[in-house]
């Protein structure tokens, strides 16, 4: 298991869904340029049950645009989570993405694996952590159960932040029963899609993309950030 020991020294991005499509160019150059990279590790552990391979063919053709070559991993289940060849792939890489499908599912292939903790320490030693729909929701903990809106554990690459993707469309029970369930020593963030949460070593998160992040903290207000502003949050220092 990997502990929390202080700041990480990567940047993780929490991308509220609608990946790999035009209004995340901007975001995702910015992601290639902190890399330092042009290639692309891509994970489709979450898109295991509905074709991963055209996951990764997608992620191909749009980085592709951005001057950017792409990687699939062939991590669908536990057994590929701790193969060696996986686990060596992501340990030295600089840019590594977990595409969207089912949050539950890639949290069983991911948690307590050898994958995992070369993952992290990826991430420690630089790399960017980028993560869509499914794959931001799991990055969290507390995390936001997809069956109902409650709350189960996540990796807690990002300790005390609950992540809500797809909030632009998401159903207002869903949304509401998240918000009234969140604990007072986490915050939650519904992010819309297109759009990204970001943030570097020892900086503030910022948003980046089409649409805004809204904060929410328990018996506080809502409070919407715009593309291309900093967002305050006191979570657990992130592990490395």
């Amino acid at each position: 298991m990997s502990q929390t020991s202080g700041a990480g020294t990567g940047t993780v991005a929490l991308v509220g869904g609608d990946e790999w499509t035009e209004p995340c160019s901007t975001f995702d150059t910015r992601l290639l340029e902190l890399a330092g990279t042009d290639e692309v590790l891509v994970l489709p552990a979450a898109a295991a049950f509905e074709h991963p391979d055209r996951a990764v063919e997608r992620a191909t053709r749009y980085f592709e645009t951005l001057g950017a070559k792409v990687t699939g991993l062939p991590v669908v289940n536990r057994r590929d989570a701790e193969t060696d060849a996986n686990i060596s792939a992501v340990r030295v890489a600089k840019f590594v993405y977990i595409a969207d499908g089912s949050p539950l599912h890639l949290r069983s292939v991911l948690k307590s694996s050898a994958f995992y903790d070369a993952m992290v320490y990826a991430f420690g030693r630089g790399a960017v952590i980028a993560a869509s729909g499914a794959g931001a929701t799991v990055l969290g903990d507390p995390m936001v159960d997809p069956r109902g809106g409650a709350y189960t554990v996540g990796l807690g690459l990002v300790p005390g932040l609950a992540i809500f993707p797809y909030h632009g469309r998401a159903a207002e029970h869903l949304r509401e029963r998240s918000v009234d369930l969140l604990a007072r020593d986490a915050v939650l963030v519904g992010i819309d899609e297109q759009t990204a949460l970001v943030r570097t070593a020892d900086a503030a998160w910022e948003v980046m993309g089409a649409g805004g992040a809204t904060v929410y903290r328990k018996d506080s207000k809502p409070k919407l950030a715009k593309s291309g502003t900093t967002v305050e949050l006191v979570t657990a220092a992130i592990p490395r």
